[in-house]
C-alpha cells in the first residue's frame, strides 16, 4: 500500500488526468464513429485494400430500398394522396397558363401540319377555332385527371421513383437519416464522455494496484468498444417505457417519436415526394409509356370532338393520315408543356396532397419495432466496424498513457 501511495504522490497529475483522458476517448471514438457512418460520400483510399466510404452512402441502394419499403408499405397511400386533388380547383389554378399553352399548341400544330389551310383561313376564323379549342380544354383536363387517378398504379411507380432518387442522390439519403437522428448522434457522443469518465476512474485504480503496462491500452480499447456498443443500444432500447421507481427508461429515439415523425414527414414531402419529382416519374418513369398513351387518347378524343360536325369535310381537306399526325403532334406538345404548365399549380398540389401530414400521422401509428426500423438499418450495417474503430482508437490512446507514465 505504501508503494501505491508513493506512486500516487509522484504521478498524481497523470492519475487525475486518467478519467478525463478516458472521457475524451469516449467522446472522440463516438464522434469518429458517427462521421464514419455518413462520410465520405464517395470512396476515399486505395481499392480494395485501404480506404473508407461512409456506411450510409456505401450501402445507399440497400438503405434506399429499406426506407422506400417502409414509406410505401406503412407511411404512404399514393392513391389517397392523389384523391385529395380536386380537378375543378386545379383547372381553375391552371386556367391562364392552360389557355396560353392551348393557343400555342393549336397554332403551331396547324401551321406545321397544314400551313396552307391555316394561311387561307381569315384571322377571325383562326381566332374562333382557337377559342373553341380553349373552351374545351378545362373539361379535357378534368377528365384526364380523373383517368389518371383511376389508373394510378398503371402510370406511376412510386417505389422505383423513390429508390432511384435516394440512390442517385447520396447526400439526400444521408440527410434523410442524419437530420432525423441528430439528437441521437449528439447523445452518443455525450454518453461517451460520461461512460468514459466512470471507466477512467476504475482504470486509474487498477493501474495504481497493478502497474501493468497492458492495463491502460486494454482499458482504453474497452472504453472505446463498450461505450460505442452501449450508446447505440441506449438509442433504441428499451422500446417500451420501463418504470424503475420514479425513473422511466426508454430508448431515446423511441421517446422522440412525435418529433421524428414531424421531421421525417417534412423531409419526405420537401425532398422526395415533391410535385416536380412525381411529375417527372409520371413522364419519364418505367410506366411513362402508359401515361403517354393516355395523353394521346385524350387529345385524340378532344380533336375528334372539335371536328365531329365537319369530320368528312376535314378528312377530305386534311386527309386522314395527316389528321392522325396532327393528333400525335398535339399530344407530344401537350406532354412537353405539362411540366411548365403544372408549375403554376404546384402550391395547390403540395397543400392538397399534404404528404408531410400523412407520413407524420402514419408514423405515429407504427409499432415500436416498425418505428425503430426507420433508423436502425443505418446502424446495423457495418455496426461492428464502427465499434471496432472505437476500440482501436481507445487502445492507442491507452498506449500513449503508458508511455507518459513510464517515461
Amino acid at each position: 500500500m505504501d508503494a501505491v501511495l508513493d506512486d500516487l504522490a509522484r504521478h498524481w497529475p497523470v492519475y487525475v488526468s486518467m478519467p478525463f483522458v478516458a472521457a475524451l476517448i469516449g467522446y472522440v471514438t463516438k464522434r469518429v464513429a458517427i462521421e464514419m457512418m455518413f462520410r465520405p460520400l464517395e470512396f476515399v483510399g486505395i481499392r480494395p485494400f485501404l480506404g473508407w466510404q461512409g456506411v450510409v452512402p456505401k450501402h445507399g441502394g440497400r438503405m434506399a430500398a429499406i426506407a422506400t419499403d417502409l414509406l410505401t408499405a406503412n407511411l404512404l397511400d399514393i392513391e389517397e394522396v392523389f384523391a385529395r386533388v380536386d380537378p375543378v380547383i386545379i383547372t381553375r389554378e391552371l386556367e391562364q397558363p392552360l389557355l396560353r399553352a392551348v393557343d400555342g399548341i393549336a397554332r403551331d400544330v396547324l401551321e406545321q401540319h397544314h400551313p396552307r389551310l391555316w394561311e387561307v383561313m381569315p384571322t377571325l376564323a383562326q381566332e374562333l377555332l382557337i377559342k373553341q379549342v380553349q373552351a374545351s380544354a378545362p373539361q379535357l383536363v378534368r377528365e384526364f385527371l380523373d383517368e389518371v387517378r383511376d389508373n394510378l398504379d398503371e402510370v406511376l411507380d412510386v417505389r422505383h421513383m423513390t429508390v432511384e432518387r435516394l440512390t442517385r442522390d447520396r447526400a439526400l439519403l444521408v440527410r434523410l437519416i442524419r437530420e432525423t437522428s441528430r439528437p441521437e448522434m449528439t447523445f452518443i457522443a455525450r454518453a461517451g464522455i460520461v461512460f468514459g469518465f466512470v471507466l477512467g476512474l476504475v482504470q486509474a485504480l487498477v493501474w495504481a494496484l497493478t502497474r501493468q503496462p497492458l492495463v491502460l491500452p486494454i482499458f482504453g480499447g474497452a472504453i472505446g468498444l463498450f461505450t460505442d456498443w452501449l450508446a447505440i443500444k441506449m438509442i433504441f432500447l428499451p422500446r417500451e417505457p420501463v418504470r424503475l421507481g420514479r425513473v422511466i427508461l426508454q430508448g431515446k429515439f423511441q421517446r422522440r417519436r412525435a418529433e421524428v415523425a414531424r421531421q421525417y414527414g417534412e423531409l419526405v414531402a420537401n425532398e422526395v415526394l415533391t410535385v416536380p419529382n412525381l411529375l417527372d416519374a409520371l413522364l419519364r418513369g418505367p410506366k411513362s409509356d402508359r401515361l403517354v398513351a393516355m395523353v394521346e387518347r385524350a387529345v385524340g378524343h378532344a380533336v375528334d370532338a372539335q371536328v365531329s360536325a365537319a369530320k368528312p369535310v376535314v378528312a377530305l381537306a386534311v386527309g386522314a393520315q395527316r389528321l392522325q399526325e396532327m393528333k400525335h403532334a398535339a399530344a407530344q406538345r401537350a406532354l412537353a408543356e405539362l411540366p411548365l404548365t403544372a408549375r403554376y399549380a404546384e402550391g395547390y398540389l403540395t397543400e392538397a396532397m399534404d404528404v408531410a401530414k400523412m407520413v407524420e400521422q402514419r408514423m405515429l401509428a407504427l409499432t415500436p419495432l416498425e418505428f425503430e426500423g426507420l433508423l436502425r438499418p443505418a446502424f446495423r450495417q457495418d455496426e461492428w466496424k464502427l465499434i471496432a474503430v472505437g476500440g482501436v482508437i481507445g487502445f492507442l490512446v491507452g498506449e500513449l498513457q503508458v508511455l507518459l507514465m513510464l517515461g
